[in-house]
């Protein structure tokens, strides 16, 4: 007869998970304190974890990330920072975008813990739900007057590039296959589309 261990139907540490607030009970100091290398984002009280990266991912993020910052430091344009960085949207929401670029005339939303705005943000669409990048960051990124929004979607190997109209975004253009997307904010970036999806 076998005997069974508890560790054949290992339980959550619950005593540990009680330690935090529950979720809806989250305050900014709170998640803030959070530490560790996790993309972790918060919405009102709310936290969520973010899937780690695959590697597909951050090849491409690192090759939008290695264009675009050569691009602003021959400039002297601003700071290029890449995730994990908390950008602050409104009170009690921040998100982290793959990709962040803030002008020096704007420099002074920028934080050592947490960025208050950018001029540009990147992100790579996620597999696990590309909803929450092609939508839902769509309509808060636009509520946070974030002037300009690359998506980036591996699925399609396109780059659309939204712009800030008002209090939405319109579309400067979806550039697929074999085409250049280009920028609005920083007049001259062009970035190829094929090479960001070939990228190892």
């Amino acid at each position: 007869m076998t005997s069974t261990s508890y560790l054949d139907s290992p339980e959550p540490a619950w005593e540990i998970a009680q330690l935090f607030p529950a979720q809806g009970t989250w305050s900014e100091e709170e998640y803030l304190a959070l530490e560790g290398h996790r993309l972790i984002e918060f919405s009102h009280g709310t936290i969520e974890i973010l899937p780690t990266p695959t590697d597909r991912h951050q090849a491409i993020a690192a090759h939008l990330n290695d264009v675009l910052r050569a691009f602003v430091q021959a400039r002297a344009l601003g700071r290029v920072r890449f995730a994990p960085l908390r950008l602050k949207l409104w009170d009690g929401k921040f998100r982290e975008p793959d990709l962040l670029f803030l002008s020096t005339a704007r420099d002074d939303l920028r934080g050592e813990q947490w960025w208050s705005g950018a001029d540009l943000v990147m992100e790579v669409v996620s597999e696990d739900d590309p909803r929450r990048d092609v939508e839902v960051k769509r309509r808060e990124y636009a509520r946070a007057r974030i002037p300009e929004y690359w998506i980036v979607d591996p699925r399609h190997h396109t780059i659309t590039v939204l712009v800030l109209d008002g209090e939405r975004y319109v579309e400067h253009g979806m550039f697929g296959a074999g085409a250049t997307a280009t920028s609005v904010q920083l007049p001259g970036l062009a970035v190829a589309v094929d090479p960001v999806f070939a990228a190892e």
